[in-house]
């Protein structure tokens, strides 16, 4: 009772909920019988290896490269800021630092994966979002919903996989350039291929802007009027080589770097400068490196072997703007290395997965934290059940923390066909996140009397699916004990992470469209102060309609208020809600080019993410793309 209760208490808008599932179990019955095709995709976040999606019992979204390729200019934070359960915040402008929220957990509270490899930083606990690439990108995949147990620390809200491009069959080339408001400038290209047992793949990307002010409002200590500029370059290639027809070699580079601007001062201003003459640059790095070895040792068991290494780096400088003369500057970089080897058994329809894993996360900065590094060893077990009308998945895991002991995670999900059409779902687990190097060292802010967060989880939800038609409601609740509110750095006797999310995807005929909706109501005790950035109502709606070789789409968003701390951290303040209209169109002028044009906030609207920063308002893009 307690998760049905999450829709209905504290305020929620119970017409809503009840409306928009009242549309989604109607909608199977409304949908013209036409839909066609079957989702035959397949899910390897939700579980490690890889699931027919119709099969998931997890709540998970797919963003294919269908999708990424409407994307135009648009970053990879803007493509997950219409997903089902997903809430992010930005610090103004095109390309600036980026929050995301899962299930109304922190921004530090999500995984991110690319390829399988952790990435981010181990003092804010946050992935740079803006310094991914979305050209480079195959696929991603969103787990919404504790999966420690699965992956380790700091699941509390879910994992965000991202998949690169992989080799492909015969040779394929592609470029695209583009062009927009603000100054915007955008080029790519790659090159894939696979010849006999030797395949490749390799991109290139360079992006940058004029760009707008970052900061709106004249009355905050870093405010400056000036338009802040960006620039982002990123390199990157896989090669995989079939040793045989049980072996597979793979190896995977990337380098992606950004320089922008923003507004600030440094803190120790030798020249005297104020935040009318002060340039300031960020330069953040993203390094990875990673080699993965497959092996299918006997028919019913396979394994994977990865060595792996990143860098999340990030540097900040001020310089003077009359002659360039450096003020300042500060560095944070993250260097993690892991290993791991994961084993698959299939006992007929089941699957046995073992897991051994290391991983090590060390800082080096400008700032002297006390402790620069910690250690991770883990060991986890799961066993997926298959049955013909239901399935189950159980997980334990153990992690050894070098600086706070070893803990343990588990959780237990199942799926049961109620029909050929429709299924129940419902899941229990665990999840913890260690403090981050800021949350315990960063001075002025970090306490070495915080400790771990730990959290237990449950969601109970219904699945339909018919063809190309899916639709889904699932609805959470998420206790977490030692909250640490990432605002203030103060630890909370408990936060309740809870809500409802309903989805809709289908194609008919030649229309695709998804709709999604999202209640979330977290809150702090003892405080019930509602949790900072995150709205309680979210409605998204994507379209796309294709006429011979024109389609054209649309992206609509509707979000309720947001609470945040004001400029000085001293109170809260209400953002108010808003509306968000994407439109564009692409056109398949012959086999090798199509074109794309978009607009962004069409209606121009004037909405904040985060206090004091200001978002892009009414912007265009077209590029031209070619590929054979």
């Amino acid at each position: 009772m307690k998760l049905i209760a999450s829709c209905v208490r504290r305020g929620a808008p119970v017409r809503l909920c009840a409306s928009a599932l009242a549309v989604l179990v109607a909608s199977p019955v409304l949908a013209q019988s036409q839909a066609q095709g079957t989702l035959d995709e397949v899910v390897v976040t939700a579980t490690r290896v890889a699931v027919p999606v119709t099969d998931v019992i997890a709540d998970v979204s797919i963003i294919d490269r269908q999708e990424l390729d409407l994307a135009g200019q648009s970053s990879l934070k803007d493509v997950l800021a219409f997903q089902p359960g997903v809430q992010i915040t930005s610090s103004g402008g095109y390309r600036s630092a980026t929050g995301v929220f899962l299930r109304g957990a922190s921004s530090s509270q999500a995984i991110v994966l690319i390829d399988g490899v952790r990435v981010g930083s181990a003092t804010l606990g946050t992935a740079a979002f803006e310094n991914m690439p979305l050209d480079r990108i195959e696929r991603i995949e969103i787990l919404r919903g504790a999966a420690s147990a699965l992956y380790g620390p700091d699941a509390v809200g879910g994992v965000i996989q991202i998949f690169t491009r992989e080799p492909e069959d015969g040779f394929h080339a592609t470029a695209s350039v583009g062009a927009g408001s603000d100054g915007q400038r955008q080029a790519s290209a790659s090159l894939r291929g696979r010849d006999g047992a030797i395949g490749y793949s390799l991109g290139l990307s360079k992006e940058k802007a004029t760009g707008i002010t970052l900061t709106n409002s004249p009355v905050a200590s870093s405010y400056n009027p000036d338009k802040d500029s960006f620039e982002v370059s990123s390199v990157d290639a896989k090669f995989s080589a079939q040793l045989s027809k049980q072996h597979l070699l793979s190896l995977s580079l990337m380098h992606s770097e950004m320089d922008y601007q923003f507004d600030g001062t440094s803190s120790t201003n030798p020249l005297g400068l104020t935040k009318l003459t002060t340039d300031a640059w960020t330069r953040p790095v993203l390094n990875l490196a990673s080699l993965k070895w497959d092996a299918q040792w006997a028919p019913d068991w396979k394994s994977s072997l990865t060595l792996a290494s990143s860098d999340d780096e990030s540097v900040n400088d001020y310089y003077r703007y009359s002659d360039g003369a450096l003020n300042g500057s500060s560095r944070y970089d993250t260097h993690r290395t892991q290993a791991s080897w994961q084993n698959d058994i299939n006992l007929g329809a089941d699957v046995l997965t073992v897991l051994l894993e290391t991983r090590s996360e060390e800082v080096e900065s400008s700032t002297n934290y006390t402790v620069k590094k910690r250690d991770i060893n883990s060991g986890m077990l799961s066993y997926a059940l298959n049955q013909a009308n239901w399935n189950a998945l159980a997980v334990v895991r153990h992690d050894d923390n070098s600086q706070f002991g070893g803990f343990d995670n588990w959780a237990f999900s199942g799926g049961y066909k109620l029909s050929s059409n429709w299924r129940a779902v419902a899941s229990l687990g665990t999840s913890f996140q260690a403090p981050t190097f800021n949350q315990l060292y960063y001075p002025g802010y970090g306490s070495t009397t915080v400790t771990p967060q730990r959290n237990r989880a449950s969601e109970l939800g219904l699945k339909y699916q018919q063809g190309s038609l899916s639709a889904g409601v699932v609805a959470y609740h998420n206790e977490v004990k030692g909250f640490i509110d990432p605002a203030t750095n103060t630890q909370s006797s408990l936060a309740v992470l809870r809500g409802v999310t309903l989805s809709l995807q289908n194609q008919v005929g030649d229309t695709r469209y998804a709709v999604s909706y999202d209640y979330a109501d977290p809150y702090a005790q003892p405080s019930a102060l509602r949790l900072v950035r995150v709205a309680r109502n979210v409605l998204n709606f994507n379209v796309n309609h294709r006429m011979g070789a024109v389609s054209v789409f649309g992206e609509l968003k509707l979000s309720s208020d947001r609470v945040d701390n004001n400029l000085t951290f001293t109170g809260r303040d209400v953002l108010a809600g808003y509306s968000l209209l994407n439109v564009g169109a692409t056109w398949k002028i012959n086999k090798d080019l199509s074109l794309l044009a978009r607009i962004n906030n069409l209606t121009d609207a004037n909405y904040v993410l985060s206090n004091g920063y200001a978002m892009p308002g009414r912007n265009a893009f077209v590029s031209l793309s070619w590929a054979i």
